[in-house]
């Protein structure tokens, strides 16, 4: 029977792959860069993905694209979740990735004891980038519903995308984090979240962050707890656990299959860890 278990498993993620790849090759990847002139002409450079029949469709005016916003964890790149950006392409949708800390920004410093470990600074930067790049996408991608989000993000990005979810609620359709460890999820039950949680000695999530089973229940809130390790939730992760992912990610966003919420005390996903080494000294 265990055996049986495996090789499902085994084909599932195979189809995933299989699926993703395909979809890949009608999607059009496109690197923009605008200056904030609020912010002293701050660039904010963006990864857009869409299919490119999807796209035709909009500039025909014959459909409204749904936008989904990916926010990258320390020290990753933007352009380093293509895994993700390619599941919202491939359905239709949007998928805008921002650039959101820059070279010539000052170091981060965290202090424990302070809100978010002293992080809010970098989340109300990050909102502001957020709030500029649709501004400016409007411009590009006019036929596009920019004002129900669907906000994802790993690590740090995940804490930008649960705090832009906690100050602009009405906009937010839905929220995907990959282990945000600092902002306390949103439990209004306005809008549905899924959140993968990794297995790690090093990244630990923060006290009063993920709410209690029933909470979770109540406000439609999904804990998928993997046994992946942090960085491997990222372009950089073996290909086994970006597919997983990807295809529990492409069954949460199929609104007639959504995914059943996961008890936070049993693992859903039997995976073995990855071979992508920790960086302790770059905690996200």
């Amino acid at each position: 029977m265990k055996r049986g278990i495996t090789i499902l498993l085994s084909l599932c993620v195979l189809a995933t792959v299989a699926y993703f790849t395909i979809s890949k090759w009608a999607i059009r990847h496109e690197t923009l860069t605008w200056n904030d002139p609020a912010r002293d002409n701050r660039p904010v450079p963006v990864d857009v993905a869409i299919r490119r029949d999807k796209e035709m469709q909009a500039n025909a005016g014959m459909i409204k694209l749904p936008v989904a916003i990916l926010n990258h964890g320390n020290t990753v790149k933007f352009t380093e979740y293509s895994f993700l950006a390619n599941v919202f392409a491939a359905r239709g949708y949007l998928a805008i990735s921002i650039q959101h800390d820059l070279p010539s920004d000052p170091p981060m410093v965290t202090k424990v004891g302070e809100l978010y470990v002293g992080r809010l600074p970098q989340y109300e930067r990050d909102v502001a980038n957020i709030r500029f790049a649709i501004d400016q996408m409007k411009q590009v991608e006019p036929n596009a519903d920019y004002d129900h989000l669907t906000m994802i993000g790993h690590s740090m990005g995940g804490d930008v995308a649960m705090y832009f979810a906690k100050t602009y609620p009405d906009e937010i359709r839905r929220v995907v984090t990959l282990d945000n460890l600092r902002v306390p999820f949103v439990t209004s039950g306005r809008f549905k979240t899924l959140s993968f949680r990794s297995k790690d000695p090093v990244f630990k999530t923060d006290p009063g962050v993920i709410p209690s089973d029933e909470i979770c229940d109540k406000s439609g809130i999904q804990i998928v707890q993997t046994g992946y390790q942090h960085t491997e939730m990222s372009d950089r992760g073996p290909d086994e656990v970006k597919a997983t992912i990807q295809g529990m990610l492409d069954k949460f966003l199929d609104d007639e299959s959504p995914l059943k919420p996961v008890a936070t005390d049993k693992p859903k996903i039997a995976a073995e860890p990855g071979s992508v080494a920790l960086n302790a000294a770059a905690k996200n």
